[in-house]
């Protein structure tokens, strides 16, 4: 395959030194939904919120790229909670984007689970979703209900843990009754253990599971909190952003921009400005320095206490030996797929597919890391985003687009890391050939219909990631999401550091709304007492 072109889509402005205009309240590093979230509730708050994107394009994993006559968005393949506007993702989005941000809902099959001959559909609604399993597995009604159950409790103990993150005591007291809530005992175990005390039944387990790739974990290592908070996530069902991903920072930048702020791309922060032993500004690989009292990183904890931070931070031996006790997330490849035909002709479903070759996922994802070569992809999701936007064929009349995302670790092609973007030589394009021939064929099995159709296709690979998102081993949810994250207390907002914040996936959960929910979260710890009627607004209703 040739060298693809840059994508033309692009969404905020781009930084010249002599663009910036005055005084910031605030200064956040990187675009991702986050960071927007965070300078789009600041800026409703009236604080005059600077954001610096070192990409083309804002959003972070929300941007859409375009290329050959396509268009695909690189992170975001649905969203729950989307379908009922009193839902606390669904408030934050509309308070973040004015309400402009409109939505479809996927098919009531949001998931379809192929685990090795067995095939199980995830069903939108409570009810409907406890029904179909109970169908599929008729003798472990008791254990889906108590299952079900246990989703419940965890999302009522999810706000007094999520608030403990920033209110002081003495702020606490509108929240107190969320905060009384007690955590169940078994809402940081793991997923594996919490589900074998309801059942021994592994191919239920499996089922119950099967969207492990949502966080990036098998469920014997991650904590039953991500697991939980996912899967209720998506409980009523699947919903898509009405033009795609880019819509996202397309409706908060304006929202942003209310109080004087600014959405700057093409802008790379070298260094966080320590003075007296406070966070006090950036600078800008230009040599530009730029001030604010509030620092607001949202370029992930590795990269924040890495490079950004300077050696004379105070605490910067303190948050080196904090990154020992976390672990970078899983890195995946990614193949986009175009097809010169519409989603409808080609009969293209608004449901996700998730392929397993058996229900037994962490030996599955061992066997494979261990010889990738005569082990089938323990994980193959395939998504059609074409289908599930209506705008699409409107923008793109007789194109159809496909995504596969699949396990892809770094160490892969970590020998071409050094070498430049589109430039990485025929050694690197041929190893992403094989892989995107291996996933291709896992498409062709589901829908062999679409065998010779494919006009274009392209593999992105944790170089890609780094290269556009920072992330320098591809992890792309951020943090493992094991119990131990959950357990570390400096994953917060608030730092050592006076006026040094965090934000983004980070400091809650991966996930569009869990990274948006560590932006409401850093409004709150920046704004004081002024955001209380926000974070009541969000958490109360």
């Amino acid at each position: 395959m040739s060298t693809p072109k840059p994508s033309t889509i692009s969404v905020g402005r781009r930084y010249r030194a002599n663009r910036l205009d005055g005084h910031y309240d605030a200064i956040i590093i990187g675009s991702g939904i986050g960071g927007l979230t965070a300078a789009a509730c600041l800026s409703k708050l009236g604080k005059k919120v600077l954001v610096l994107e070192q990409h083309y394009t804002a959003g972070g994993f929300t941007h859409s790229y375009d290329r050959n006559g396509y268009e695909w968005d690189v992170g975001v393949h649905y969203i729950g909670d989307m379908g009922a506007k009193h839902t606390m993702a669904r408030r934050l989005f509309d308070y973040v984007t004015d309400s402009q941000l409109q939505w479809e809902a996927m098919d009531p099959v949001y998931d379809r689970l192929f685990i090795g001959d067995r095939q199980v559909d995830l069903v939108a609604g409570p009810k409907a979703f406890a029904d179909e399993l109970k169908k599929q597995f008729p003798d472990e009604e008791q254990a889906i209900d108590t299952y079900m159950s246990y989703l419940g409790q965890v999302a009522k103990a999810m706000p007094g843990v999520t608030l403990a993150k920033v209110l002081p005591k003495v702020m606490a007291a509108p929240f107190r009754h969320l905060a009384r809530r007690k955590a169940p005992d078994f809402l940081n175990q793991t997923t594996q253990q919490v589900l074998e005390s309801l059942t021994d039944n592994q191919e239920l387990i499996a089922a119950l599971t099967g969207q492990w790739g949502d966080n990036g974990m098998v469920p014997t290592e991650s904590s039953f909190i991500i697991h939980a908070l996912i899967a209720r996530h998506y409980l009523h069902g699947g919903y898509y952003p009405i033009g795609g991903a880019s819509e996202m920072a397309k409706t908060i930048i304006p929202v942003i921009q209310q109080s004087g702020g600014e959405v700057f791309t093409y802008a790379d922060v070298k260094e966080i400005l320590i003075e007296h032993g406070k966070a006090v500004g950036v600078r800008m690989a230009d040599g530009q320095d730029i001030f604010a009292p509030a620092i607001i990183s949202n370029a992930g904890v590795f990269n924040t206490f890495g490079a950004l931070l300077p050696d004379n931070a105070p605490h910067k031996d303190f948050y080196q030996m904090k990154l020992g006790q976390v672990q970078r997330s899983m890195a995946s490849v990614c193949l986009y797929i175009g097809i010169q035909d519409s989603a409808e002709n080609l009969q293209l479903p608004k449901t996700n597919f998730w392929i397993y070759p058996g229900s037994d996922h962490a030996s599955q994802v061992n066997a494979f890391l261990e010889d990738p070569e005569n082990h089938e992809i323990p994980l193959t999701y395939i998504s059609f985003p074409s289908a599930k936007d209506p705008s699409f064929a409107e923008r793109y009349p007789g194109r159809a687009t496909i995504e596969i995302v699949a396990p892809g670790p770094f160490e892969w092609y970590q020998e071409w890391a050094d070498k430049p973007w589109g430039k990485r030589g025929d050694d690197y394009e041929a190893k992403k050939e094989a892989y995107s021939q291996r996933l291709l064929e896992k498409l062709y099995e589901k829908m062999p219909h679409l065998r010779g159709k494919v006009d274009y296709y392209e593999l992105s690979t944790p170089l890609s990631t780094d290269y556009f998102c920072r992330y320098s081993t591809g992890e792309i949810y951020g943090l493992d999401h094991t119990p131990e994250r959950f357990e570390q207390d400096w994953l917060k907002p608030k730092t050592r550091i006076p006026g040094l914040y965090l934000t983004g996936q980070d400091i809650m959960t991966c996930g569009v709304v869990g990274a948006m929910i560590g932006g409401l979260l850093t409004t709150i710890a920046v704004g004081g007492a002024k955001s209380l009627p926000l974070a009541k607004k969000m958490f109360v209703g």
